[in-house]
């Protein structure tokens, strides 16, 4: 049997004892700022489209990867990073893992890590967020695998979708100081949330708003 990894080795000790509360993190900061975050992708079509509305508006955000569209989209997670946006573990196959025992988590959480290495080898995998927001075990698992799990400060429901303007709306009446907004670039037609995403860029920029991304703590895996 090969020898295990230094990230399997924390996570067999995470959960062989009793486990501290992990809370996923929903701001980054009481300041002015927000972190935009993206989940279910990526799209081969609204992703690619979204990196170019944030290329232009010059922010950054953090892309919570699944597993299975990884492998069939590997170029557009080369686009993700090389535009220097962070990535974050969303599961192989968009689970619910609320009730998953730690170890088949963390196997989970290790295949989608995996695959994402496959298509860029180097860059680190600093956040974690479970499917539907189900947490259970994950965050203390993805804290042991090295990734901080982060919740959302804010959701606006663009997987209705409710139309351009009224995504416009929820996010410039529900932003609030630090928040991690929760928004998607796939599991479906998420051209609404791209148009939203350019618009209101700039209207929140016009009233004193600024975006950035969190800290990694703790340490990122490789």
């Amino acid at each position: 049997m090969a020898p295990r990894t230094h990230h399997q080795l924390a996570a067999h000790r995470a959960w062989s004892g009793p486990a501290a509360t992990v809370r996923p993190v929903e701001a980054i900061g009481t300041d002015h700022v927000l972190c935009l975050t993206f989940d279910d992708g990526p799209h081969p079509v609204h992703t690619p489209r979204l990196l170019d509305v944030l290329a232009a508006h010059q922010v950054r955000a953090v892309f919570f990867l699944q597993g299975d569209r990884v492998t069939e989209h590997p170029d557009v997670v080369r686009r993700i990073t090389t535009a220097g946006h962070a990535l974050g573990n969303h599961g192989m196959h968009h689970d619910d893992m609320s009730g998953w025992t730690a170890g088949r988590i963390a196997s989970d959480l290790l295949q989608t890590n995996a695959v994402i290495r496959q298509a860029v080898p180097y860059a680190p995998v600093p956040y974690f967020r479970a499917p539907y927001g189900a947490w259970g075990q994950t965050p203390t698992v993805a804290t042991a695998l090295g990734m901080r799990p982060m919740g959302w400060r804010l959701a606006v429901t663009d997987w209705e979708p409710p139309g351009t303007d009224e995504l416009v709306r929820h996010l410039t009446e529900g932003v609030a100081p630090g928040a991690v907004v929760l928004l998607h670039d796939g599991g479906g037609d998420r051209s609404q949330t791209v148009d939203a995403v350019d618009r209101v860029i700039p209207a929140l920029r016009a009233h004193g708003w600024r975006f950035a991304l969190p800290d990694a703590e703790p340490s990122a895996t490789r």
